[in-house]
């Protein structure tokens, strides 16, 4: 596969996970903290779970080309 075609796919791939994390919004387990001029958000339960997400694709995906 040419490399320009790659890079076009993740391009995709990740406009494609932004727009997901956008809709699934803060999950429970998420840190979010707001004070007087300061916004600090780390979304942990989020990134857990598009971690799990991606993984499961990606071992479909390894296994189709395999």
């Amino acid at each position: 596969m040419d490399f320009g075609k790659i890079l076009v796919f993740l391009g995709i791939f990740l406009v494609i996970i932004g727009l997901f994390i956008h809709f699934i919004g803060r999950l429970p387990g998420d840190i979010y903290i707001k004070k007087d001029g300061f916004t600090f958000y780390f979304p942990i339960t989020t990134s857990i779970v598009l971690s799990i997400i991606l993984s499961v694709l990606l071992y479909i995906f390894s296994r189709f080309f395999r």
